[in-house]
């Protein structure tokens, strides 16, 4: 069916700025170019973020072979024909085609929330870090899904460093060079694997710390790494890991990290002061608001077409919806559930493409399309010049499939002007020296000109 609002004004909201909405966003765009120029078509995406974060590139970023800043795409220069509302959405009343959003400006005047009206709604919230109940996780632990969190975890590892070479405790020394890491995925295995490899090459600089004095642990709680590079691929890793000296440890949950000390199910203890989080994500809390039907585990249910299960006008896909994947064979039994697409960024790019196209066509009155396309495999990095792939049926490792890696991930983030940065950063990281400063005070800006403002040790005599 046709959509068009009462002013003739066909209006598309899509929340959520990460790889679906803004893929989605930039389809579009191209789409119906001559309706948004014409001005019966408005498209309006919210996000709390103004940019895109390209997700496979957060640990180089970490390690410092890339700049954070080429890590992430400007939402506004990408899509100029697009609103783009920096906030968030709070509340969804389909049936009104309404959605409330809470924006910067309202928070900063203490004004009431923006209601905008649309007539088609693309749902697009990607996910949030999936936390347990484990003591002091909440204190201590530190999470890995933003370009902050990524460059945050870089300062505090350098710190660590200048912690321990600083210190005469014995006790100070051995929790600021031991590092836990919780999740076998690719965020805590990629992230492990090149700050591992950053501090190796850190320490040269340290008098007094030696690459041997590190301590890496790898904590997954299941029996393999890596799943989406299959089982083989998934032990060489392991190998590989321990090969450098990481601890990884199969079949063990963490326990506890309170005052501290990373418990494990195992019994083990270690004192450290970095304990970083990324055991899996889950759906962001809006979806529960929305009203919408949702699966067992909080996602919305969805149709072959990204259209909301029942639900008209309104469309969902990436990590937020559950798509039936019709290039799985049929369930043996029929007690068997179908097989859905993974919630990873492959399925997501394409689902992105498919859904640009039925929303367009939703708008023009024409036929829809199924999203189908069949898993092609996976790539993952284990640091510089390291790596595991299962592509096509074939398998790397080591150099090939670090190459395959970054060529991959090269010709999927978005824009030239982004492919011609990191390319950049790669060649010169090449000819010259890492990169190991920290600026951790980035974090902090205000803190300096608030202890001279105070009673610190800037405070000027009267």
């Amino acid at each position: 069916m046709k959509a068009v609002s009462s002013n003739d004004v066909a209006r598309i909201l899509i929340v959520g700025g990460g790889y679906v909405g803004m893929y989605t966003a930039l389809r579009l765009q191209r789409k119906l170019k001559q309706e948004l120029r014409q001005g019966s078509v408005r498209i309006t995406v919210v996000d709390p973020d103004p940019y895109m974060t390209y997700q496979p590139f957060l640990p180089e970023a970490a390690a410092g072979s890339l700049s954070p800043r080429h890590v992430v795409v400007p939402l506004r220069r990408v899509l100029p024909q697009c609103q783009v509302v920096i906030g968030e959405v709070t509340a969804l009343d389909h049936d009104a085609r309404t959605a409330t959003v809470e924006t910067l400006a309202a928070e900063a005047a203490g004004a009431a929330d923006t209601e905008i009206a649309y007539d088609e709604l693309i749902l697009a919230p990607g996910s949030v870090s999936r936390t347990l109940p484990v003591p002091g996780l909440a204190d201590h632990g530190i999470g890995f899904k933003t370009v902050e969190e990524a460059i945050g975890l870089r300062n505090h590892v350098l710190e660590q460093l200048d912690i321990a070479s600083s210190t005469r405790d014995p006790a100070v020394r051995d929790a600021a060079l031991t590092f836990v890491f919780v999740g076998g995925g690719y965020a805590g295995v990629e992230a492990l694997a090149e700050l591992e490899d950053m501090a190796r090459y850190a320490v040269r600089y340290y008098h007094n710390v030696e690459a041997t004095d590190l301590k890496w642990i790898l904590v997954e709680a299941t029996g393999k790494i890596l799943p989406e590079v299959g089982p083989e691929m998934g032990r060489y890793a392991v190998r590989e890991l321990r090969a450098r000296n990481i601890d990884v440890r199969l079949d063990t949950r963490l326990d506890s990290c309170e005052d501290r000390i990373a418990v494990l199910s195992d019994g083990s203890r270690f004192p450290t002061r970095t304990l970083v989080w990324t055991a899996g994500v889950k759906p962001p809390p809006i979806l529960a608001a929305t009203g919408l039907p949702l699966n067992g585990r909080g996602r919305l249910k969805c149709t072959a077409a990204l259209q909301v299960d029942g639900v008209a006008h309104a469309w969902a896909a990436g990590d937020a919806a559950t798509i039936p994947d019709l290039t799985a064979p049929e369930p043996a039994t029929p007690d068997e559930p179908p097989a859905l697409c993974a919630p990873n960024a492959q399925h997501a790019l394409r689902q992105a493409r498919t859904l640009a196209e039925n929303v367009a066509a939703a708008v023009r009155g024409g036929p829809l399309l199924d999203y189908r396309h069949k898993y092609t495999g996976s790539v993952a990095s284990l640091g510089l010049h390291k790596g595991v792939a299962h592509v096509y049926g074939r398998k790397l490792r080591g150099y090939p499939a670090w190459f395959m890696h970054r060529a991959y991930h090269l010709s999927r983030i978005p824009t030239f002007n982004r492919k011609a940065r990191v390319l950049a950063e790669w060649t010169l990281s090449g000819l010259f020296k890492r990169e190991i400063v920290s600026l951790g005070s980035l974090e902090n800006p205000r803190a300096e000109f608030e202890l001279a403002a105070g009673t610190g040790r800037h405070n000027e005599a009267s």
